[in-house]
């Protein structure tokens, strides 16, 4: 059976200002990799400078340059081929620990906005009776979606999971962490995924996450009723800590960002 996919061309255009002389690590750019293929993709930093480019420990391609005092902008564009649809995978069961892929272990440990380890209670009460595995994950998402409402301005760069569950409301990264936490209080690897989203509505960047059940990792999203395809992975991580799409080492302002995904026809 042929694999039905899609074809995204993703743009991202960030206007920063700096102070002064600024180190910069930034994760703009999509990788090919299981769950897409990039065809082509362009990279414009100007004013030019030197960059380099490497893998994190989790594989993220990462730029790194020092961007010099005044005004300076990065473009990013990916014609990026992706699955049209999301498997949904009632069946797919927990895993027990001893036959985990070694690569998923660092995913149930607690990290720095997701503290797993005070989690289990609540976890527990969340999921009920679910089957464990997919069916665990898929209602921890249900539970966030109606009892954490969607809200700009109640979170910040410091708010963690419990911060959020506190406050009943936050946005993308935040539910994504709550369900994080939650997963990893029950056993359940889960990671931190930031990328891009066909539709998304208002477009921005966006998060969600991936959970490891029944023996391969499964796409969850908290702030989507429907099992929305159309994503394109920028960056993968334990939590929002690890995939800034910037990271400034000097006094920095992001004057503008802007972010475009649409669909053209696939060629035959």
């Amino acid at each position: 059976m042929a694999h039905s996919h899609m074809r995204l061309v993703v743009k991202s255009h960030v206007e920063v200002t700096c102070d002064g002389v600024c180190p910069t690590v930034a994760m703009l750019r999509p990788s090919s990799g299981t769950a897409q293929w990039v065809v082509s993709q362009s990279y414009e930093v100007k004013p030019w400078i030197p960059a380099i480019e490497y893998l994190d420990s989790f594989g993220n391609a990462c730029q790194r340059f020092t961007l010099p005092p005044g005004l300076a902008s990065i473009d990013v564009e990916s014609q990026v081929i992706v699955d049209d649809q999301i498997a949904s995978a009632p069946s797919a069961g927990f895993v027990l620990v001893e036959n985990l892929p070694t690569d998923s272990l660092m995913y149930l440990l607690p990290s720095r906005y997701c503290p797993s380890d005070r989690a289990y209670d609540k976890a527990s009460e969340v999921v009920g009776d679910a089957a464990p595995g997919f069916g665990q994950v898929a209602a921890i998402c249900d539970w966030i979606r109606g009892n954490i409402e969607y809200r700009y301005g109640v979170s910040n760069e410091s708010t963690d999971a419990f911060d959020t569950l506190e406050a009943g409301a936050g946005v993308c990264r935040d539910f994504s962490h709550i369900a994080i936490t939650l997963c990893r209080a029950l056993r359940i690897p889960a990671r931190f995924v930031s990328g891009y989203l066909y539709q998304l509505d208002p477009m921005d960047m966006h998060a969600w996450f991936e959970a490891y059940v029944g023996g391969a990792w499964h796409t969850f999203d908290a702030t989507q009723e429907a099992r929305k395809a159309g994503r394109v992975v920028v960056s993968y991580g334990r939590d929002a800590a690890d995939v800034a799409f910037l990271s400034n080492y000097g006094p920095m302002k992001v004057r503008d960002m802007k972010v475009t995904v649409e669909k053209i026809a696939a060629r035959s």
